[in-house]
């Protein structure tokens, strides 16, 4: 019989390996999908803004396409098979995958039509977007299937697979991105509607290359599952009706979660354009310019400190949820905190370091521009809010928590909604991420609050050591502003090629400054571990 009551050193090593894989997966994706636009913003040339607008709106309904199509399935069935292993039985885990495979199959195909047949009512006044949003459906038909495979190998706390076919499918994505947009700009000097639609389509190219890694992964595993399923207890009898019944009440409250930073989103495209235009007189293409500015360029940029989160969040859920099935109270607390100091241990230095070197990284992927970079500057500190948000909701939905994380995520968009007029009015361009910081802090309040009171973590100790990264990350940012003003004066911000080796010598001072201070301090050890005594010894720190 295989037990997996974890004690907390288990819990912590779980914790660190699985976000090991999942943030190297994340980040090397992000970064893959950031890189490629520094050539592909240059071919578009006086177009790259209206490009970015048109792909950054494509995306948020594909997103919600994206997430409706797998219907919450991967992570409902990630947090059931945790369960069900958790009790020792990995056959009733395995009939639930299977169930769940053929549920994402249909539903890709059905979501993917609704798409297709409705792009020009999703366009809006837009019809730029609807074969870029034709192009995206093809995406929909395969991403369902290559989800639940993740799900499936996240449920057996294993994240390499899914790690792995993220960076496959990325880096797929962004060959077929990059060779397109040349051919069809710099070879044929086509039109750049037809590069934005290509590189859209490269979202199906990805997914099937990704798919094909995870089927042979799945194989390498299926004799270990297989053994573990032998030696289970199967005392356990589940009905396939009772599965399919079980899949959907998980799925539905993932569909809702699952899509909060894609509806904050939403609200800004189809509310900036409108209200900005009832007190600000200029051209069509102009405020889709404005838009473009933090809907995909800074975004674009701040979403690889925020996968992070992302990371941290899908390996906590079948944690926590299979410490919950054991009611393994003490285990949960733990948890708890462990993630949330791991999240803000990464997560604080980034979006810091991210703010310093928004000058010249703005410069290095779309030119220097003013109103960008200080965007980007106010994205930067976003990041922290959209990947606490994400973390938080998380965590509730791995304690089967469902309904309140819906309550506040709803809670959040009404307040949203409220604040978007007033502080577009106020703040202009800066307007929808004062709103959605706003809404959001409100958010993270309420759970972090419930959070505490039901399960008891240590509060003090954990405020504590966020306030010693707070108070590093703060060094570090002004060491980086200074390096980045006193380079800037040899190395000009407005150029390219010198603004990236500033933000190169920049990045690597920040990070060996933080990296510093928190093993000096023993910080690093506390977040971090046993490990981090062996590598202290080494640099004799």
């Amino acid at each position: 019989m295989n037990n997996n009551r974890a004690n907390p050193a288990d819990s912590q090593a779980k914790m660190l390996k699985g976000s090991a894989w999942m943030t190297f997966g994340s980040i090397i994706s992000r970064v893959l999908g950031v890189i490629y636009i520094i050539p592909w913003y240059a071919w578009m040339g006086a177009y790259g803004n209206i490009a970015n607008a048109l792909t950054a709106k494509s995306y948020n309904i594909y997103s919600l396409f994206l997430i409706v199509s797998t219907a919450g399935i991967p992570g409902a069935v990630a947090k059931q098979i945790a369960k069900y292993n958790a009790l020792d039985e990995y056959r009733v885990g395995q009939k639930l995958f299977k169930h769940g495979l053929a549920l994402m199959a249909l539903f890709g195909v059905l979501c993917a039509m609704i798409m297709y047949f409705a792009a020009p009512i999703l366009a809006a006044e837009d019809l730029r977007q609807v074969p870029v949003l034709r192009s995206l459906a093809f995406a929909v038909v395969v991403i369902p299937v290559m989800s639940i495979f993740r799900g499936y190998f996240q449920g057996y706390s294993n994240m390499m697979p899914s790690a792995m076919s993220q960076f496959v499918e990325q880096l797929a994505r962004v060959i077929w991105i990059l060779l397109t947009a040349y051919v069809i700009m710099r070879v044929q000097h086509g039109n750049y509607l037809a590069a934005v639609t290509q590189s859209n389509l490269a979202a199906f190219v990805g997914a099937i290359f990704g798919i094909l890694l995870l089927c042979v992964f799945y194989l390498r595993q299926k004799r270990q599952v297989d053994q573990w399923i032998a030696d289970s207890q199967g005392n356990l009898q589940v009905s396939t009706g009772s599965l399919f019944l079980e899949i959907i009440q998980q799925s539905i409250p993932f569909i809702i979660i699952d899509s909060g930073i894609t509806l904050y989103q939403l609200i800004d495209q189809y509310t900036f354009h409108p209200l900005i235009a009832s007190f600000v007189h200029v051209s069509y293409d102009q405020i889709e310019s404005w838009y473009a500015l933090f809907g995909l360029n800074a975004n674009k940029l701040i979403m690889v400190t925020v996968s992070i989160a992302t990371a941290m969040a899908v390996t906590a859920i079948p944690l926590l949820s299979g410490a919950h099935a054991q009611k393994n109270w003490q285990d949960i607390a733990y948890q708890l905190e462990n993630t949330l100091q791991l999240f803000f241990f990464v997560m604080i230095p980034a979006s810091f370091g991210m703010a310093a070197i928004s000058r010249p990284i703005y410069t290095v992927f779309y030119g220097p521009d003013p109103l960008g970079t200080a965007i980007l500057v106010q994205s930067a500190i976003t990041a922290i809010t959209l990947g606490f948000f994400t973390v938080l909701l998380a965590m509730q939905q791995g304690l089967s928590e469902n309904g309140l994380a819906i309550k506040y995520l709803l809670t959040g968009l009404v307040i949203k909604l409220v604040l978007q007029y007033p502080m577009i009015l106020l703040f202009n361009v800066f307007g929808p991420l004062t709103a959605t910081n706003v809404a959001m802090l409100l958010t993270i309040g309420m759970s972090l609050k419930h959070l505490h009171v039901k399960y008891r973590f240590n509060q003090q100790r954990l405020v504590h050591r966020i306030l010693g990264m707070i108070g590093f990350s703060v060094v570090m940012l002004v060491s980086v502003m200074l390096a980045v003003h006193l380079f800037g004066l040899v190395l000009s911000p407005d150029r390219r090629l010198p603004a990236l080796i500033n933000v190169v010598i920049s990045t690597l001072l920040g990070a060996g400054i933080y990296i510093v201070l928190v093993l000096k301090s023993g910080l690093a050890e506390k977040v971090l571990g046993s490990r981090i005594t062996r590598l202290r010894a080494k640099l004799h720190i």
